[in-house]
């Protein structure tokens, strides 16, 4: 795999390991994390082995940490899901849990590494996202990633029993121009 580091933001990729499971898992129990997330259950070690087993594993998913440059230290994680390589385009999501790391540009330089991997390494045509419409930081920071809004889904989601809008936005393999 080829080396994703963005040295101005101090930060690089590197594939998910089983030892950052239980980081991983207090991150996605954090409410500053998912309270972003479309889907909010609780996140379990159950829960977390079950996606390795049957996403991570066959192919369906990557998922790779976010890590600071100077100590390697994780910070976040970023994946792809729902491959679809008869179509060439998969699911992108991101989160930061690390608290000191939000809102420092850690999220936008993260998509576009994650991108560069996307259409190098995986060869996928079409990246997509859905985010919380009133999630204003987050669609910026795609936005500056290179994804473009393509759709308002309204009242898309239930959430704690309150139907909330999403945005739809994607990114296209520049390489296939």
């Amino acid at each position: 795999m080829t080396e994703y580091i963005d040295r101005e933001a101090g930060i690089f990729l590197r594939p998910m390991t089983d030892e950052d499971t239980d980081l991983i898992i207090a991150w996605r129990n954090d409410e500053d994390v998912r309270r972003h997330f479309i889907y909010r259950e609780p996140f379990t070690r159950q829960g977390h082995e079950a996606w390795v087993r049957t996403m991570i594993r066959t192919g369906k998913a990557v998922q790779m940490m976010i890590c600071s440059l100077e100590e390697g230290r994780p910070l976040g994680s970023v994946y792809i899901r729902d491959i679809d390589r008869q179509h060439g385009k998969a699911e992108y999501g991101i989160f930061i849990g690390s608290a000191d790391f939000r809102g420092r540009g850690v999220g936008t330089a993260a998509a576009k590494l994650m991108l560069r991997y996307c259409f190098q390494e995986e060869k996928l045509h079409r990246i997509y996202l859905r985010a919380l419409a009133d999630n204003d930081r987050a669609i910026a920071s795609y936005e500056k990633a290179g994804f473009a809004r393509e759709g308002y889904l309204r009242e898309d989601v239930r959430i704690q029993g309150e139907y909330r809008d999403l945005v739809w936005m994607a990114a296209i393999n520049p390489l296939d121009a």
